[in-house]
């Protein structure tokens, strides 16, 4: 449950933005965002429509020199929130196509510097974009969050890689050594189906698939531990979860509050 086939993720693309654009119309464009504080939902819709314009270009044009990246703001949200469902459809299509099975195999750059290709590395970070502000659209709009025990598997992954990329050091320093330790070790165990053990090195974070002896199990459906690793539940809010933590809940919490990323 760790992975996605590329078929699996690019469907996930299209339906999420579409989901996340239908919330969007529903709270309205100047309605604050809870879990994003700093943005309104104008904002948020018009940051994911951008992002999607903006990865379909880099894969599109076969960019692998970092310098040579387009601009961020190329695209235009639509100032009729009518308008918006189509506008994020027609961005989640357009990056979705981007990520053909074609493109895995061409010299794409890859910001995190890990062992997956440039199209793969984007198509999953596109894909965490489209369901986690997703749900933030959702919260904004007072509707649940609905997420795929798969679809969050594949994210958790994914936030995990990002975390232990060769990148994430150079580009959040603090973050990097605040997860470093003597040992420690954590477990994220899905009741859905899928398992992530972390141990904090002193030379730095590593993570595999499975289980073993940890200082700290957090156990819960996959999409309350992707929510929860994304800071969009907390960790303490076990009703509404349904995680329970056993072991040392401090390390669990050091944990989260040390792995923000730059813009969620």
């Amino acid at each position: 449950m760790s992975e996605l086939n590329a078929e699996h993720a690019r469907r996930a693309i299209v339906d999420h933005s579409r989901r996340m654009a239908e919330s969007a119309v529903a709270a309205g464009p100047d309605a604050a965002v809870p879990t994003t504080p700093e943005w309104t939902v104008a904002e948020l819709v018009e940051h994911v429509g951008q992002t999607h314009h903006w990865v379909a270009e880099i894969i599109e044009r076969r960019i692998s020199d970092p310098t040579q990246l387009p601009a961020t703001d190329m695209a235009v949200l639509p100032a009729d929130p009518a308008e918006w469902v189509t506008w994020l459809s027609e961005s989640a299509e357009r990056v979705a196509k981007a990520c053909s099975d074609d493109a895995f195999d061409a010299p794409v750059f890859n910001a995190a510097g890990d062992e997956r290709s440039g199209t793969q590395f984007w198509m999953t970070s596109v894909l965490n974009e489209s369901v986690v502000h997703g749900v933030d659209a959702a919260n904004a709009a007072g509707r649940p969050a609905d997420i795929d025990a798969d679809v969050a598997g594949a994210l958790i992954t994914n936030h995990l890689r990002m975390l232990t990329s060769p990148t994430w050091e150079m580009q959040r320093p603090q973050s990097a050594h605040a997860i470093r330790g003597t040992g420690q070790t954590l477990q994220w165990q899905a009741t859905d189906g899928g398992a992530w053990f972390v141990e904090r090195r002193p030379e730095g974070a590593t993570w595999r698939t499975g289980t073993g002896e940890a200082d700290v199990t957090v156990t819960g459906p996959a999409q309350s531990l992707l929510l929860t690793l994304t800071r969009r539940r907390s960790l303490v809010d076990r009703e509404a979860t349904g995680i329970t933590v056993d072991g040392e809940a401090d390390l669990a919490q050091h944990w989260l509050d040390s792995t923000a990323h730059v813009a969620d």
